[in-house]
């Protein structure tokens, strides 16, 4: 794997390393020791899977608060995505800052979310399916999330938004006096 720092602290860009012949490839996608020396999260509780029938379909920005905060290693397996993440840490020098990433089939590339970070994507195109390992279970009480258009975070998205779920839509907009959501 090649890890590629981003603009954002403590975020990366992983590229699978293919070794290939007249069968194909193989890559790995994990290596604990690889992700403990470039000092990541190593261990993972959930693999989670989605799958959007349409083009401009959004889901997010989540995160966990608390004890429940999450890492997340996201890849597009069928089609492609623009990943978009928002480091929420008080105390991170690209706090309230966001980077947006287009992974895809084609391109293979997995997205390192670190903990303190809202993260969601929009599909740009049809049938796309989506997986993503986190570091924390699923905890209702600790979800949270941005609203995809707050001017706070002025994100342009690629393409015109088509589908998103009703709690999406309706997440709390920023306010400018707000205390941080991680410190």
């Amino acid at each position: 794997m090649i890890f590629h720092e981003t603009t954002l602290k403590d975020a990366w860009l992983i590229e699978l390393q293919k070794r290939g012949d007249e069968r194909g490839f193989f890559a790995r996608t994990y290596c604990e020791t690889e992700f403990a020396a470039h000092g990541l999260i190593t261990r993972y509780v959930q693999q989670n899977t989605s799958f959007s029938k349409e083009k401009g379909t959004l889901r997010g920005m989540h995160f966990q608060r608390g004890e429940a905060a999450e890492a997340k290693l996201v890849r597009c397996l069928k089609g492609a995505i623009m990943d978009i993440i928002v480091d929420l840490r008080g105390s991170s020098p690209t706090y309230m800052q966001h980077q947006a990433f287009e992974l895809t089939d084609e391109n293979r590339h997995q997205l390192y979310v670190p903990p303190g970070f809202a993260h969601a994507f929009q599909t740009l195109t049809d049938d796309v399916e989506v997986s993503y390992l986190v570091s924390s279970p699923y905890t209702p009480s600790a979800e949270g999330g941005l609203r995809y258009d707050d001017p706070a975070l002025g994100i342009d998205w690629p393409v015109p938004v088509s589908v998103i779920s009703d709690k999406d839509r309706v997440w709390p907009l920023l306010s400018a006096d707000a205390e941080p959501i991680f410190a």
